[in-house]
């Protein structure tokens, strides 16, 4: 992760159509989904659960604006905060990792997990400039984050860039899993 990563449009389909591959996907697998958000304050949740029949899948998720939630509900570790602050690809992991926990029902783990962090401004964070994103994506196979995004334009524009940006890479990690068969 040594360069930033610039952030080009990904593809002519809508974040309506992009969820609804997850949820598909998902279903078809027998697999549940958990979020954990940061920037994009339930905009993940909110394009799944746009999708009809995502309830069979989408269990669930924690908005953690606040750093003090992403160590208490989603187990982030607080000495790496105090050390790389909370916009990190393994902070964003963790929250992926967090949002499996957070979101296993019973005796039935939740299989997949997203978690979003950066700053969408207006002024930087953690000494990271406005636009700096990470993707943490988990799964009973492990976790990956990807970043540092730079997402231009204004507030709005970067949480929903993110948005798009994490459903596709979901999407990628599903079709990957399940053998390149996919949308």
């Amino acid at each position: 992760m040594a360069s930033s990563l610039v952030y080009t449009q990904r593809s002519t389909k809508t974040l309506l159509d992009i969820a609804t591959d997850i949820v598909q996907m998902l279903d078809q697998a027998g697999q549940t989904l958990g979020v954990a958000e940061s920037l994009t304050a339930g905009g993940v949740m909110a394009a799944l659960t746009s999708v009809p029949g995502s309830s069979a899948v989408f269990r669930g998720g924690v908005v953690s604006y606040a750093t003090s939630l992403k160590q208490q509900l989603l187990g982030v570790d607080p000495d790496l905060i105090a050390t790389m602050g909370v916009i990190d690809p393994t902070v964003a992991t963790q929250m992926a990792e967090g949002a499996r926990k957070v979101t296993t029902c019973g005796n039935s783990p939740t299989a997949w997990g997203v978690g979003t962090t950066g700053v969408a401004g207006p002024a930087s964070q953690d000494g990271k400039p406005v636009g700096t994103v990470y993707i943490g994506i988990a799964s009973p196979t492990g976790s990956q984050a990807w970043g540092p995004f730079n997402f231009p334009g204004t507030r709005e524009r970067i949480r929903e860039a993110t948005v798009l940006e994490a459903l596709s890479r979901l999407r990628e990690e599903l079709v990957a899993s399940q053998g390149g068969a996919g949308k």
